[in-house]
């Protein structure tokens, strides 16, 4: 009688996720070339300024809060996928101890591996579900930053006629020296931190309206 111990090995990983970390998508950039302005010839003054990524992350409210639910989601979803595992893994060695003793029949074997084989499908589809759910809800999400972002820098340069505004982070590691003089990231965080309160406090107000 063949061995069941087949299955365990094919459900090692079982439980055990893989989840991109929430962040700002934020592709390495090429390797630095040199680019001259020439004012001559382009008509363009050049102002530059910066935001500090890792900042706006920080302190952000609607970043903050969607990053808190996005964890606990996925708090919620290892702990599902573990108990599953673990409901398996107890059911194939219960199964496994009957073979070794020989008190399995034929029949009852067959039986035994083609519902543990179902189950171990049916674990492998539902943690391959949740997964695919959580990351295309923490892309979305991104998008959903991204536009804000540049829709307020939008706004904002009306008034500041910047020329180039760059994003900064620690964690790329391409930028090793910044002139806080061209930091503006307190003014986006308050700005954007404005703007999400307004919101907020529209969508409460809404709520209310339709509780009354």
């Amino acid at each position: 009688m063949k061995n069941l111990s087949v299955l365990m090995s094919t459900l090692a990983l079982i439980g055990v996720i893989a989840l991109a970390g929430l962040r700002m998508t934020e592709k390495k950039p090429a390797p630095a070339t040199s680019v001259a302005i020439n004012e001559n010839t382009t008509g363009t003054t050049g102002r530059i300024a910066y935001i500090n990524i890792d900042t706006l992350k920080e302190k952000y409210e609607l970043y903050k809060i969607k990053k808190s639910e996005f964890e606990e989601k996925e708090k919620a979803m290892t702990s599902e996928l573990q108990r599953s595992g673990q409901k398996f893994q107890q059911d194939l060695l219960a199964a496994q101890r009957k073979a070794d003793a020989g008190t399995l029949t034929q029949a009852e074997y067959d039986a035994t591996t083609q519902r543990l084989q179902q189950m171990k499908q049916s674990l492998e589809t539902r943690e391959a579900a949740l997964t695919e759910k959580l990351l295309a809800e923490q892309d979305e999400f991104n998008k959903n930053v991204q536009k804000r972002l540049d829709d307020f820098l939008k706004e904002y340069n009306k008034d500041k006629g910047y020329d180039y505004v760059l994003s900064y982070s620690k964690s790329l590691g391409f930028i090793m020296l910044t002139n806080d003089q061209l930091d503006i990231t307190e003014d986006v965080v308050n700005g954007m931190n404005e703007l999400y309160k307004k919101e907020a406090d529209k969508e409460t107000k809404d709520t209310k309206k339709k509780n009354k």
